[in-house]
């Protein structure tokens, strides 16, 4: 009877369980509906009453979620009605600098917990969204967000107010510089009466609204032609950091998608996104707005540097196209604004449009001044993740996390601009809360091993990180504000994500365990994690082996499943993205097939050089690493290299076509599950990164796009495509069918779900679409 053991800090809790086997696991049971399994824990946070904690996961047979209490001390867990939902803190909270209260928002409105006796106060009712809560600096005043509004609440007298009325138009009573109007105020001394009235009136309410700030704001009309993109106020409620970008940008044309079957009965025709290089990202501008003088500030951000400097000038010569200069600098979006908790400065961070910059900036915006304290700069693309950056407690300091070493780690900027960094090595760093004094931080790190994700303490002052959790999984954490535990989520292979206090003794106490009893009772085959070389860089292609199982004869045929998304990770041991295909594999390996999950190059976990190493060529490493895996089966685990299937979705879709059509002689069968077939036709913000946009590199696309390749498919070939797919469009698939008619290909088949997104939602569509793969596998490669 097997054992499960959690390991933290060496202690061992023991789970003992009785198992079936996964091998007598059926294929509609595995693609069946996953409440099966039991619902994940989705959300976790502390509960400042009783120091319980409350988390959410989803009802059986449902989309509503529920919310269960469960008690530290007795492990006893309670499910929250309506009227006990009432009476918590909601996640994510705020506190003040001395952490003896707590802000957080709940169904759209505003709370108060004080610490010391457990009160809970609500704040607001009814103003449909509050968000971005935070304590003034004046202890008696919080600031809180609705829409792109932002308000001040009294905590004295429980009022609340807007701190402006800002209104992207031209005031009515000025007089802008229209030859026309200026003539009709000389000619009718009626107009410019009404225009002199309103001017004074609006003075009046001007006057009256600084002399009694309990009145409404008067309007302040800002000009047409811009909108505000995002915002943020400063904590003594002055100054407002807003990002302004032109109304109207023209993004494009959008594609279009039919749906065929509908309650209608007719055919609908629904708009999706547009392509790449069609919708480029708006250019921003940041605006600081000063509420007691009225004064706008446009902050200048052309002196950034290396704005003028075009990384793609010698694509764009090749296709005559105007390099961006000092004359014309490369246009920006402005990705993050954090205010200093108790002075007027704020730290903000901005992006070139073409990503391949970053800077962060420190406002004092008493001066008015910017200055460039850090630049990250990629010949590649800066990376999606680890873009985290604040004000280290209880200093003057920045920190942000960079990439620039080649891993994601810690550093700070202090007051005068010296950079300093905390966590250095061949690991990443992400997910950064500090203490209160801001001599420590807590981080998300896989320092032990690339799979493996836990806890680590790091000390500013010596630069020590220190594991605190040996869970191999933790997805997320909360730090307690007064008492020395700590919230985590975490999971394994096979048990979706739970909940756990670990406590200062490293003890972990009050986890849940939210697995049905079927799903529980299975004995699954655990992965392997083997480092197999590569024949092409130095580093190792870290992958999940499932060896075949059972007594077979002769050399064993190889399933490669490749995930998707191309930068995520999937040798790790957290519970899959793709638990179902991860039971599939189970299934295959009882069935002899000796089934690998690679991490090849592109995948997130291995450091910035992994990452980029597809830039301009999406699909040429990566196939490397698939074919090195292959190799690997082959010379040591006897596997048939005649007999060889590869199938994946999305990325994986597209890398399957990659491996059909330019290593023929490798891979004998596949699958190509939602894929990508023409890069051309994707969408902006994930190509333009990875293969510049198709009118600046257009050989980029041709290389990286299996359209391009269809003529070197030998084996045989499954399409899987859903068609309400509004991320990877079904028009993707519907093209490449038609390469394979016109080039006479033969031994392929399209799989058509009229009613499947990207993701599928239905079971039914998942069994079809499996028992498809698992049919080309047993009639190809398998026994």
């Amino acid at each position: 009877m097997p054992i499960r053991t959690l390991r933290i800090l060496g202690l061992a809790l023991l789970v003992v369980v009785t198992r079936a086997g996964a091998a007598d696991l059926d294929l509609r049971q595995i693609m069946a509906d996953p409440d099966w399994i039991g619902p994940p824990v989705e959300a976790a946070w502390w509960q400042f009453d009783d120091d319980s904690y409350v988390y959410r996961a989803k009802r059986a047979d449902s989309e509503i979620r529920d919310l269960f209490r469960i008690d530290p001390d007795s492990g006893e867990i309670t499910r929250l009605e309506a009227a006990k939902r009432a009476a918590i803190d909601g996640s994510s909270p705020v506190f003040d600098r001395d952490r003896t209260r707590a802000l957080s928002v709940r169904d759209g409105n505003l709370f108060l917990r004080n610490l010391a006796d457990g009160g809970l106060k609500q704040l607001t009712a009814g103003l449909d969204g509050a968000g971005n809560p935070g304590f003034a600096t004046d202890p008696n005043l919080v600031h809180f967000q609705v829409g792109v509004n932002w308000y001040r609440l009294d905590l004295t007298t429980g009022l609340h107010r807007p701190v402006a009325d800002l209104r992207f138009d031209d005031a009515p009573h000025a007089v802008g510089d229209n030859a026309l109007e200026r003539h009709q105020l000389e000619l009718f001394s009626t107009l410019e009466r009404d225009r002199r009235r309103a001017a004074a009136a609006h003075d009046e309410a001007v006057a009256n609204t600084a002399a009694d700030p309990g009145r409404t704001p008067a309007p302040w009309y800002l000009g047409k032609g811009m909108e505000i993109a995002a915002s943020a106020l400063s904590a003594d409620g002055r100054w407002l950091l807003a990002v302004v970008q032109k109304t109207g940008t023209d993004t494009g044309k959008n594609d279009k998608m039919p749906k065929f079957v509908t309650r209608s009965g007719y055919v609908e025709i629904e708009d999706v996104r547009t392509l790449v290089g069609r919708d480029a990202s708006t250019p921003q501008q940041l605006w600081l707005l000063d509420l007691i003088d009225r004064d706008k500030h446009e902050l200048d951000l052309k002196t950034l540097s290396g704005r003028d400097i075009d990384p793609l000038a010698e694509l764009k010569a090749a296709q005559d196209i105007t390099p961006h200069d000092a004359a014309n600098p490369r246009p920006l979006r402005i990705t993050g604004i954090e205010w200093h908790p108790q002075s007027n400065h704020a730290a903000v961070q901005v992006r070139a449009i073409d990503n391949k910059d970053r800077w962060t900036l420190r406002l004092e915006a008493s001066e008015q001044k910017l200055s460039e304290i850090h630049r990250l700069t990629d010949p590649a693309w800066i990376n999606w993740a680890f873009n985290e950056f604040g004000w280290v407690p209880d200093s003057e300091r920045i920190w942000l996390l960079s990439e620039e070493s080649g891993y994601s780690h810690l550093y700070t900027v202090d007051a005068r601009g010296r950079i300093r960094q905390h966590s250095k090595g061949s690991f990443e760093v992400y997910d950064v809360a500090f203490s209160a004094d801001g001599k420590q931080a807590w981080v998300l790190s896989n320092r032990a091993h690339p799979t493996e994700y836990d806890l680590y303490r790091l000390s500013l002052a010596d630069n020590e990180l220190t594991r605190l959790t040996e869970l191999k999984g933790v997805e997320s954490y909360a730090l307690h504000p007064t008492r020395a535990a700590i919230l985590v989520r975490y999971s394994d292979s096979y048990l979706p994500t739970q909940a756990a206090i670990v406590q200062a003794s490293g003890e972990l106490i009050a986890a849940t365990d939210t697995r049905s009893d079927d799903y529980r009772a299975i004995e699954w085959q655990q992965p392997e994690f083997v480092a197999i070389p590569s024949s092409h860089v130095d580093e190792p292609i870290w992958t999940k082996f499932y060896p075949a199982r059972g007594d077979h004869e002769g050399p064993r045929p190889v399933v490669v499943f490749v995930h998707g998304a191309g930068y995520t990770q999937n040798t790790h041991h957290r519970f899959p993205y793709y638990f179902r295909e991860q039971m599939f594999h189970n299934l295959l390996s009882a069935r002899g097939y000796h089934v690998i999950d690679m991490d090849y190059r592109a995948s997130r976990g291995y450091g910035r050089d992994w990452r980029t190493a597809i830039y301009r060529q999406m699909g040429t490493p990566e196939l490397e690493d698939l074919i090195d895996g292959v190799n690997w089966l082959v010379d040591n685990h006897n596997a048939d290299p005649q007999r060889v299937g590869v199938y994946g979705g999305s990325y994986g879709g597209f890398m399957t076509f990659m491996a059909m059509f330019n290593a023929p002689e490798v891979f004998a069968a596949g699958a190509a599950l939602r894929p990508v077939t023409d890069w051309v036709h994707y969408n902006h913000g994930y190509t333009s990164n990875i293969l510049n946009t198709p009118q600046v590199d257009p050989d980029a696309h041709r290389r990286s796009s299996p359209i391009e390749f269809v003529e070197g498919l030998q084996g045989a070939l499954l399409i899987s495509h859903g068609m309400l797919d509004d991320n990877v469009f079904y028009k993707d698939s519907i093209r490449l069918a038609q390469r394979l008619i016109e080039l006479e290909k033969e031994n392929w088949e399209l799989a058509s779900y009229p009613l499947e997104p990207h993701g599928y939602i239905h079971p039914e569509s998942w069994l079809d679409q499996y028992r498809r793969i698992l049919k080309l596998f047993e009639t190809t490669i398998g026994d």
